[in-house]
C-alpha cells in the first residue's frame, strides 16, 4: 500500500505545479451546489471529489466506517465524519489516493466521473466544521514583544508569565464564518487617549489578524487531561484563520478582562483542513525555550511545520497587494503545548472545536501578521498598490490570506480566507 504522502505520486487528473492541492494533500471540506445538499468532498487539483457520490457507487464499502455510511458523507459539517477516528480518516484518504492516481481507471467511465467530480468554481463551500468551542492563543513571541512595546513598556514587552504559559481566551463559536462571507464593521465604545469619555460608533481601527487553527478530532471527557507528547492524537487538521479585530474597543475593554466585543464580531475559516497526515513531511523544530517549560508542556520531537502564509489587500476598485509574508513554524507555542495545557486543568474537548493560533508574526517588517503592527499603530501608514494607504482597514477593502508548504518538489496548500468588510450598521 503506497503512502499518500509520496513525492513520486501523481493523479489522472491534469493539476498545475502551483495548485494547492496535489494528490499528496487531499484536503477535507463541505460543498453543495443548486442540485445537490451539503455533502463532504476533497480537494483534488480545481475539482472537489463528492465523497458522497464515490460512496454510493461502493468504492468504501469495504471500509470500516460505520452503520451510518454513506449517509456519514451527507452533511452540514466534517463533525461526525471526525468523530469516526483517526483509522476511518487515514482509511477514506488512502482510498480516495488510491481512486486518483494515474494508473487506476475506476473513476475514469464518464458515468462515475459526471456524478464523483466537480470543479471548484462550480461549487460552494460551507465551514467545515461546527465548532461548539474556540479557543484563540497568543504564540506568537514576536507579536506579543510588538504588543507589550506599543501598550506597554518597551524594555519589558512580555509580561511575566508568557513565557511560562501558552496564552490563550476563549473566543465566540458562533461568529466564525466560512471564506467569502462579508465581514461588518463592528460598533462600540471606544475611547481616545485624550477624551474625558467614550463615544460609541463604528470602529475606526479595524485590523485583521494572520492566523491558524487546529480542529479538534479527538473529544474527552470533563476532567480528562492530554499529555503533551499525545496531543496531536487528538488533532485532525488545519485551515487558515483571520481573527478580525477591532483595535480601538479592544483597547478600551480589554484591562481587566481581556478581549470580548472588539474580536466577537466575526472570524473567518478557509473551507478546506488540510489533515495533520498529509503536512506529515513539513515538520520542522520550533523556536528554543527559554527558560525550559513546566514538564507537562515539555515536549520531544518536532511539533511546528514549516507553513508559509501571505496576507493581501485589495481596495474596493483597486488591485491587490501583498503586505505580510510570514510563516506557522515561528510559533514559540506549539498546537501540542496548546492542547495540553488547554486540558491541564480537566477542561473537555470537543470534536470539530477550533483553536487558533494567534497572530503570526516574524522577525522582519514585511512579515508581521497585523495592520497593527505593520502601520506600528497607526504611525507607518502603509503602501497600496493603487496609490493609497492603510493604517487599518477601509471599508470596501478585502482581505484573503493564503498558506502553503514545498518540500521535494510538492506544493501542499490551503487554498485562501478571504472577506469583504462592509459598512457598520447606522445606529
Amino acid at each position: 500500500m503506497a503512502n499518500p504522502n509520496d513525492p513520486s505520486l501523481h493523479s489522472w487528473i491534469d493539476i498545475a505545479p502551483t495548485s494547492d492541492f496535489p494528490i499528496q494533500n487531499l484536503p477535507f471540506g463541505v460543498f453543495e451546489t443548486e442540485l445537490r445538499g451539503p455533502r463532504l468532498g476533497v480537494a483534488i487539483g480545481d475539482y472537489v471529489l463528492d465523497l458522497y457520490a464515490v460512496a454510493q457507487f461502493g468504492f468504501f464499502e469495504d471500509l470500516e466506517l460505520g452503520p451510518k455510511m454513506p449517509k456519514i458523507f451527507r452533511r452540514r459539517s466534517l463533525n461526525q465524519f471526525i468523530a469516526l477516528g483517526r483509522p476511518a480518516w487515514r482509511a477514506v484518504r488512502q482510498r480516495v489516493s488510491e481512486l486518483l492516481r494515474h494508473d487506476n481507471g475506476a473513476l475514469r467511465s464518464d458515468e462515475v466521473m459526471r456524478e464523483c467530480l466537480l470543479r471548484q468554481s462550480e461549487v460552494r463551500m460551507l465551514r467545515p466544521v461546527k465548532p461548539h468551542n474556540y479557543t484563540d492563543f497568543y504564540s506568537s513571541i514576536e507579536h506579543a514583544t510588538n504588543v507589550g512595546m506599543m501598550f506597554r513598556d518597551p524594555a519589558n514587552a512580555l509580561l511575566p508569565n508568557w513565557r511560562h504559559i501558552p496564552i490563550g481566551y476563549h473566543g465566540r463559536a458562533s461568529s466564525i464564518v466560512v471564506s467569502g462571507t462579508p465581514v461588518q464593521r463592528p460598533n462600540g465604545q471606544r475611547k481616545a487617549p485624550d477624551a474625558a469619555a467614550p463615544t460609541f460608533g463604528p470602529s475606526q481601527q479595524l485590523d485583521f489578524e494572520l492566523e491558524m487553527a487546529f480542529v479538534v478530532g479527538r473529544g474527552t471527557q470533563l476532567g480528562d487531561t492530554v499529555p503533551v507528547q499525545n496531543a496531536e492524537d487528538y488533532i485532525f487538521g488545519l485551515v487558515l484563520f483571520n481573527d478580525w479585530s477591532a483595535r480601538d474597543i479592544q483597547s478600551w475593554e480589554y484591562v481587566p478582562l481581556g478581549p470580548f466585543l472588539g474580536k466577537s464580531f466575526g472570524s473567518s475559516v478557509s473551507p478546506w483542513v488540510v489533515t495533520l497526515d498529509a503536512l506529515e513531511p513539513f515538520r520542522v523544530a520550533g523556536p528554543v525555550q527559554e527558560p525550559e517549560p513546566l514538564l507537562y508542556l515539555r515536549q520531544l520531537d518536532k511539533h511546528n511545520f514549516d507553513i508559509t502564509l501571505e496576507v493581501a489587500i485589495q481596495p474596493e476598485a483597486g488591485a491587490e497587494t501583498t503586505v505580510s509574508r510570514s510563516n506557522f513554524g515561528l510559533m514559540y507555542w506549539s498546537m501540542a503545548q496548546q492542547l495540553a495545557h488547554q486540558a491541564s486543568n480537566g477542561c473537555n474537548l470537543e470534536v470539530g472545536d477550533l483553536y487558533a493560533s494567534g497572530t503570526i508574526s516574524g522577525p522582519t517588517p514585511d512579515s508581521l501578521g497585523s495592520m497593527l503592527e505593520l502601520a506600528w499603530r497607526g504611525t507607518r501608514p502603509l503602501p497600496l498598490e493603487d496609490g493609497t494607504e492603510r493604517t487599518f482597514l477601509l471599508d470596501g477593502d478585502t482581505v484573503t490570506m493564503r498558506g502553503f508548504c514545498e518540500k521535494d518538489g510538492i506544493r501542499i496548500g490551503f487554498g485562501e480566507v478571504t472577506g469583504k468588510v462592509l459598512p457598520a450598521t447606522q445606529l
